[in-house]
């Protein structure tokens, strides 16, 4: 719709053209003399001054400006009509005015996308942004401009029952949430206020759109609603559910003919075609040209979230400040119906249509009156009376015409179309005139001289009730409205007792009932109704309380005597007969009695217990406190008091508790005080006191930090025992001096043992003997004992455990009897340290066989053979393995558990692969150089099969030195006994093997080759190509330490070196690689181990593959190009030690051993040394050995050629050095 001015000026525009380009049609005189007579004014039939004559848009015809009634003081602008032309179209059919209907279809969100783009279009700012008062100003700006207009959109008059209501509705459609549930039947719900019991509406059963059914209203900025007022002159309430801004323009009721009066006064051409004209919505005008009409006008903004409520017969008109949804309906109260009636004479007037029928709904009410509210009754009583008198005049007035005849019509039944007034338009419900020979003609009884022009014989009356029934209704709803006021001099009459009677409970309940029934209002005689109802509830249940606990000996809640009497005295006070008063008035008679009864007893000194007992119990059973019932409690309470008190004292079975004799004295201090009382108590305390001193003196021996001795402690229990007290802390420290008496025993058991004790045992005593409040001579000397061995135990520790070993040291040197299982290895490997099997535990040694020496060298030799067939399995296994394996996804791999990759690396004794940046690898840079490429350090063993740093057999001797001082027995150190026993046996076999003539003629020939080499230096054409800066020997064969050769020089004579260089026959191989496989598996160095491998490497081509790789690990820049680990290279595992450190330039220092200890071979002198005897670091068998192993007396022949072969470097060797590190 257009907001533009609803007056009657804009109306009459039509132009063609558009509103931005309306322009003034001024006619004048044209040159063409056929022209001149037709431009002449109509007014005064002259043409002169055709400057001031205008043409009219309509009809053509001309006019003065000055001729005009009003005259007009210039030419105007736009489109201009004559007056004749105005009032033709004033006069044409209402449907002219209005509204036009949108052709396009909009969904919520589209329309207010288009709402918001023309509001921030036409403002040319954010919607939010634009103030209200702008709007307003420029709203009302167009509606007075008739230069201009603006066309918007108003979604208004949507039925909530076709697209949905904004509050939540019961209609089954879908599930309400409890909060929806909860406005779904609120009254402030717009679907559910019209239909409140309280509602006139609610007793019309039609649904009537706008005012039963909500109606909706989606608005834009512009969108207005003109001057109206509510059919019926009902109440509206409209709620802005969301949105901008609503702004609202109201007048008052009582100035509603004034502004009617105004409008037509400023616009009567309008109200002469259309009298209803303020009923169709479509006039807006001013409020300022209202108000300056003395038409009092009221205005507010209503926001989101508001209700804006309008009174009957209030016109009311507004515009939307932007894109917004309201919802609004009618409801009518009981003060309403006089304001309904008057709307109906005022609809007669006007001929306007009804909604409904008020004279039906009047009739409908009053037909049930008892489901009126009170106060609605009395309205529509009124109503009601109003309606029989005027309908008893009409009849009567029919009657004085001549129409006799009458039938009885049921009006609800026919639709209203059907018994409409042909002359006023009014509903008709209770009578009615109608025709026979003009069957389709039907009027009300005001316009009964309208109906037709047939004779009266013809003409008969249609009623809905007869005059007799009419006074009847009337009755009923008088009886309704006036059935509060008996009701209520009921009630006075019986709560006053105005007639001297009281009431019994049953009448005031039926009271109650019959306001509950008629549905009276709340109001004080209603309330003091029903607060004397409730008191006297509560007084028959508290009586019937007070009878029933007196009859059953139930007990009850109690009361004092004071209370009593006033419950008596609220009893006779109420305005009802209570059958139970006279048992209440008996009970107090009965607590009288018993209180003179007990006063007596009590001023009989001393009163006697059971006499005392006797009355409490008969007090107790009356239900009511007394003051004399207290008294007698306290007499008894001092009475059993003293009772206990000579029962605890003077037992004697038992020592007093402690807590028993301070609950005695607290006891004491809430009983009446009397002189046995005050003894009693003295007696108590002092022996309180005594034994608190004494708990004090225990307790201060059990705490101090300066322990006593056991005679000490034996002598404060001794004096304790005197005192007749139960005494905690003397109890806690004689069980101390107990402990500690069996503590000494159990250490003297111990040293005066067989065997010496176990490092265990003594730990267990050293934490016992601490934790003991007692002084013991002998705990000094079992810490030192202790302190020695864990010593010792952490020295082997840093000798063979490597740092951040996963192992411990008992593992270390306990054969690794799982060898076999590679998964559990890689378990072991991977998980924190202390999470797997210890191998004492698979050796299957407990906690008790450690103590026990024999059963461990029994599981150690068990051991070794289970570690050498799990081994013996394990290569086979790992042989079946692709050597190298190949990069990618695949079975896992190495300590991290990961496939294989490039870079891998194969253990010399599991024959397992890998990975070199997750292990320690052979680093051939950084050795001594030698000649002889066998004699390259290119071993590889695992982490996990060389699980520890494996120090040389003379370390390991001078820690079996320490550990024979050691007077104390540690698994650890009977595990390095079967251990060295083992090694040293290993050592004979493998010395007799090497000494053996098979294997002692190739270690001749391997020796004068070396020598050889040294002789012909590195330029010789020999078979056998030696590079420099390499040496894998052991202390035997060490050469002066010469610059070490670079990594490049190795990597470039890697193609040169040929092999092999000896040949040995399977018989002679097989027992040396058997040998050295056994040798692999010691944790021990041995220079046997170097000889046999250097031998068995010697009879085997150069490893040229894993000479590159070890270079490539090293530094990968220098083999062949070879680039760094491939990506993904797995990391190493947790716990993998770091790749062996460069070696010092001078040797480190070795530790020093235990005396008696054979000293290791001293450090090789930077000149060659004469080739010794024996092979230097051999030690010979000593005493302490010889008492560890008696067994063991020949270790082999030191004077073996094999193990001193020729070291001394040949004289050319230097100048290759020299040249080489250029």
């Amino acid at each position: 719709g257009s907001p533009g001015a609803r007056d009657g000026r804009e109306e009459l525009r039509h132009s063609p053209e558009p509103c931005t380009k309306m322009t003034m049609r001024l006619r004048r005189s044209h040159s063409n003399s056929q022209f001149v007579d037709s431009y002449i004014c109509r007014i005064c039939s002259r043409g002169d001054e055709d400057d001031k004559l205008l043409l009219c848009d309509g009809c053509d015809d001309n006019y003065h400006i000055f001729c005009l009634l009003p005259p007009l003081p210039e030419i105007p602008k736009g489109i201009w009509r004559c007056p004749k032309c105005v009032m033709a179209e004033c006069k044409r059919p209402p449907e002219a005015f209005g509204f036009e209907q949108a052709t396009r279809e909009y969904t919520l969100q589209s329309f207010g996308e288009m709402a918001d783009a023309f509001k921030a279009d036409y403002f040319n700012m954010p919607v939010h942004m634009v103030p209200t008062e702008l709007v307003e100003k420029e709203f009302w700006r167009l509606v007075n401009s008739i230069e201009e207009d603006v066309t918007v959109e108003y979604g208004a008059d949507i039925h909530s029952k076709e697209f949905g209501s904004g509050f939540p509705v019961r209609d089954g459609k879908r599930r309400l949430s409890p909060e929806e549930e909860e406005y779904a039947g609120s009254g402030w719900n717009l679907n559910v206020m019209p239909v409140l019991q309280q509602s006139v509406l609610c007793h019309i059963n039609a649904d009537i759109s706008g005012m039963k059914v909500p109606w909706l209203y989606v608005g834009m900025v512009f969108s207005a609603f003109c001057w109206h007022i509510e059919d019926h002159w009902s109440y509206s309430i409209n709620y802005l559910h969301w949105g901008e801004p609503k702004t609202w323009y109201g007048v008052p009721s009582f100035a509603a003919e004034h502004l009617e009066e105004v409008m037509k006064k400023l616009t009567p051409e309008l109200f002469e075609s259309q009298p209803d004209l303020l009923h169709q919505l479509v006039t807006l005008m001013n409020p300022n040209t209202l108000m300056a009409h003395g038409v009092p006008v009221v205005r507010t903004n209503q926001c989101a979230g508001e209700f804006v409520i309008t009174f009957p017969r209030a016109y009311h008109s507004g515009f939307n400040q932007g894109y917004n949804f309201a919802e609004a309906v009618n409801f009518c109260t009981a003060d309403w119906l006089p304001a309904g009636r008057q709307c109906i004479e005022h609809y007669r007037r006007l001929r306007r249509y009804c909604v409904f029928s008020h004279e039906e709904l009047i009739c409908k009410m009053a037909a049930s009156p008892e489901k009126l509210d009170l106060n609605l009754a009395a309205a529509v009583h009124k109503e009601m009376f109003v309606l029989v008198q005027e309908e008893r005049k009409l009849r009567k007035a029919l009657l004085e015409k001549g129409i006799t005849e009458a039938e009885r019509e049921a009006f609800e039944l026919l639709p209203d179309d059907e018994r409409q007034c042909d002359k006023c338009k009014t509903t008709c419900f209770l009578s009615a005139l109608a025709c026979y020979d003009c069957p389709q003609g039907l009027v009300c009884l005001y316009h009964m001289d309208d109906l037709c022009k047939c004779p009266r014989s013809k003409q008969y009356l249609r009623y809905r009730y007869t005059l007799d029934e009419l006074p009847a209704m009337l009755h009923k709803l008088k009886v309704r409205a006036e059935s509060f006021d008996t009701w209520a001099n009921k009630v006075r009459i019986a709560l006053e007792v105005e007639d001297g009677r009281k009431r019994t409970l049953e009448e005031l309940r039926a009271l109650e009932s019959e306001a509950r029934e008629r549905k009276f209002p709340e109001n004080e005689l209603l309330h003091r109704l029903k607060g004397c109802l409730g008191q006297a509830e509560r007084c028959v249940s508290e009586a019937l309380g007070l009878i029933s606990s007196q009859e059953t000996g139930v007990p009850a809640p109690a009361l004092t005597v004071e209370e009593l009497r006033a419950f008596l005295e609220q009893m006779n006070q109420l305005p009802c007969v209570m059958h139970q008063i006279g048992d209440v008035q008996a009970l107090l008679e009965r607590v009288e009695a018993f209180q003179a009864e007990a006063r007596a007893a009590l001023d009989v000194p001393p009163p006697a217990p059971g006499t005392l007992q006797e009355l409490l119990e008969r007090g107790a059973r009356l239900g009511v406190e007394v003051p004399e019932g207290r008294r007698l409690e306290r007499q008894l309470a001092q009475a059993a008091w003293l009772e206990e008190v000579t029962a605890t004292l003077r037992s004697p079975r038992a020592r007093v508790p402690l807590p028993v004799m301070r609950g005695l004295i607290q006891a004491g201090r809430t009983v009446a005080p009397s002189p046995a009382v005050d003894v009693a108590m003295a007696e108590l305390q002092e022996l309180l006191t005594i034994a608190q001193r004494w708990e004090e003196k225990a307790q201060m021996c059990l705490e101090a930090r300066q322990k006593h001795p056991p005679a000490t402690l034996a002598a404060i229990i001794k004096e304790a025992e005197n005192i007749p007290a139960l005494l905690p802390n003397i109890q806690a420290l004689k069980e101390a001096l107990a402990k500690a008496r069996a503590w000494i025993a159990d250490v003297e058991e111990i040293q005066n043992g067989d065997h010496y004790p176990c490092l265990d045992d003594l730990e267990g005593l050293v934490a016992v003997g601490r934790d003991l409040p007692v002084r013991l001579e002998e705990l000094r000397q079992l810490e030192v004992q202790v302190g020695t061995a864990h010593s010792w135990r952490d020295k082997a520790s840093r000798t063979f455990l490597k740092k951040n070993s996963c192992y411990t040291l008992l593992e270390v040197l306990c054969p690794c009897a799982d060898a076999g299982s590679d998964s559990s290895k890689r378990l072991k490997w991977r998980q924190e340290p202390g999470l797997y099997r210890l191998d004492a535990e698979s050796l299957g040694l407990s906690a008790q066989d450690l103590r026990d020496p024999g059963a461990v060298i029994v599981a150690f030799k068990e051991g070794e053979q289970k570690e050498k067939e799990g081994m013996l399995r394990l290569r086979h296994a790992n042989a079946q393995k692709a050597a190298p394996p190949l990069p990618g996804p695949g079975p896992p791999s190495c300590v991290c558990g990961q496939p294989a990759g490039p870079g891998m690396l194969q253990c010399q004794l599991c024959r397992d692969w890998f990975h070199g940046s997750c292990v320690a690898w052979p680093r051939l840079g950084a050795q001594k150089p030698s000649p002889a490429w066998w004699e390259w350090d290119a071993k590889f063993l695992c982490p996990l099969c060389q699980r520890s740093r494996r120090p040389r057999l003379e370390t390991i001797l001078a820690l079996l030195v320490a550990l024979q001082k050691l007077p104390v027995r540690l698994p650890e150190g009977e595990a390095l006994q079967c251990l060295t026993e083992r090694a040293i046996t290993w050592q004979d076999r493998a010395r007799q093997l090497l000494a053996s003539p098979d294997v002692a003629g190739p270690l001749e020939r391997l020796a004068a080759l070396r020598h050889r080499l040294c002789g012909a230096g590195f330029g010789a054409p020999a078979k056998v190509l030696a590079l420099q800066g390499v040496d894998l020997g052991g202390p035997q064969n060490t050469f002066p330490a010469p610059p070490q050769v670079s990594l490049e020089a190795l990597s470039a004579a890697l193609p040169r070196l040929q092999g092999p260089v000896l040949e040995l026959s399977e018989g002679t191989r097989r027992p040396l690689e058997e040998l050295m496989m056994e040798g692999d598996l010691l944790e021990v160095t041995l220079d046997e181990a170097q000889s046999i491998w250097r031998l068995l490497q010697a009879t085997r081509p150069p490893p040229l593959a894993l000479f590159r790789l070890l270079l490539e690990v090293q530094h990968p820049k220098t083999a062949l190009g070879t680039p760094k680990a491939a990506p993904g290279t797995p990391k190493a595992a947790p716990g993998t030690p770091k790749p062996a450190p460069e070696p010092p330039k001078t040797a480190p220092e070795t530790p020093k051993a235990a005396p008696g200890t054979p000293k290791p071979a001293p450090e090789p002198p930077k000149t060659a040394p004469e080739p010794p005897k024996t092979a230097p670091g051999t030690p010979k068998p000593t005493g302490p050995m010889q008492l560890l192993f008696p067994s063991s007396s020949s270790w082999g022949s030191p004077e073996s050629p094999l193990l001193t072969p020729e070291h001394s470097p040949c004289p050319s060797f230097a100048p290759f050095l020299t040249e080489s590190s250029g």
